[in-house]
């Protein structure tokens, strides 16, 4: 993994191979990445059966929050998924848009937007689209999303300035976002941060917190929310995949922590920041 094209290919090609999985493999696997426990996946994730709107064939138990449930959606909001997968997350904003808004899913991998278009179909749904596309050049207009939100996808992007450039760009003045995803507090040992499974994975690829918020202010947003925080934790039978038992004793030891987080943020109604007036 030298270069981001490099990265993006070794992302598409681990969540086709996720796509075509099934659903109980998926669930016994971190981010769906394969060679992680239960128990660290189960850590990881978060149950959206409570939510209405819910589709369980839509479910491939690869987020890390609730996004939709922090994302103040309104009913004849547009609304955009970023890294909408099978279609989980924009099966409940649709519930919460209702028949007279839309939700657009984009994702890069065109086994995910094949899928996501099937559970569409299923549910008869002609207010949810799925898009073919990369977040670094989201496939919308400038100006037209309410609300965009995403669930551990962000962390994946090669180019996360860009990236919520690019969210910003969608945005109508005074819309908002509820992004879920995956940051760090101090420093992942070397054989993590390059391990392709651990980046895959939602692990390897994770920043730091406050370069992660600070991204997201230089883009523009204001009013920032940390919605929900929790910690994520990797057991020793995924670290001694790529640790020995010394270097998973002096990881323990360190002050490294992995969150999960859902924040929010919004493009100011006035134009008072990069990109405002477009």
């Amino acid at each position: 993994m030298n270069n981001n094209d490099e990265i993006k290919e070794m992302v598409k090609q681990k969540y086709s191979e996720i796509a075509l999985q099934d659903k109980e493999r998926n669930a016994s696997s971190c981010c769906g990445s394969g060679g992680c426990s239960t128990d660290a996946y189960s850590i990881m994730s978060d149950d959206y059966e409570h939510l209405a709107g819910y589709n369980p064939d839509a479910d491939l138990k690869l987020g890390c929050g609730l996004p939709t449930e922090f994302a103040r959606i309104k009913k004849g909001d547009l609304v955009v998924d970023l890294g909408s997968g099978a279609g989980n997350d924009c099966f409940v904003a649709r519930h919460e848009t209702g028949e007279t808004g839309k939700v657009i899913g984009i994702d890069f991998t065109e086994k995910m937007v094949e899928k996501a278009r099937e559970n569409a179909d299923k549910l008869k749904f002609n207010n949810v689209e799925f898009r073919l596309g990369d977040i670094e050049n989201i496939p919308v207009g400038q100006g037209v999303a309410d609300v965009v939100i995403s669930n551990c996808v962000m962390n994946l992007v090669p180019d996360k300035p860009k990236a919520f450039s690019e969210v910003y760009r969608i945005l109508r003045k005074g819309g908002h976002f509820s992004i879920s995803d995956i940051v760090l507090t101090g420093s992942l040992p070397e054989k993590i941060k390059s391990a392709a499974e651990m980046y895959a994975g939602c692990v390897a690829s994770a920043i730091q917190k406050e370069d992660y918020l600070n991204i997201i202010r230089d883009a523009g947003f204001k009013n920032l929310i940390l919605q929900r925080e929790k910690p994520i934790i990797v057991p020793d039978d995924i670290l001694r995949n790529y640790l020995n038992e010394e270097e998973i004793a002096a990881y323990h030891a360190s002050e490294t922590a992995i969150y999960s987080i859902t924040v929010y943020g919004e493009k100011p109604a006035g134009c008072c920041g990069p990109g405002c007036c477009q």
